[in-house]
C-alpha cells in the first residue's frame, strides 16, 4: 500500500515453543517479483532450515532464481 511506504513493519517473526515445536511467520510472500530477490529467498530459505531444525549454513543458504525460473508456471489472470 503506496500509503504505508517507508514504514517500518514486521515482516517475519518466530516462535521456540516449551515443548519443542517451532512456528514461522512471514508477510513478504504477497508479491510474487519480489521472490526474485536474492535476500528475500535467502532469509525465507534460511528460516524454513531453522523451523525443521537443520543446520543453517554460516553464509546462508544459496539459491539461483533465472528470470524465466521466476515466470514460469504463472496463472494466466483475466482482466
Amino acid at each position: 500500500m503506496a500509503a504505508a511506504t517507508g514504514r517500518r513493519e514486521a515482516m517475519m517473526w518466530t516462535i521456540d515453543r516449551a515443548d519443542g515445536g517451532r512456528g514461522l511467520g512471514f508477510t513478504g510472500g504477497h508479491t510474487h517479483a519480489n521472490w526474485g530477490d536474492e535476500n528475500q529467498r535467502k532469509i525465507f530459505l534460511n528460516a524454513l532450515l531453522w523451523l525443521v531444525k537443520m543446520e543453517v549454513p554460516s553464509n546462508g543458504f544459496e539459491s539461483q532464481l533465472s528470470p524465466q525460473d521466476l515466470a514460469a508456471n504463472l496463472d494466466q489472470k483475466k482482466k
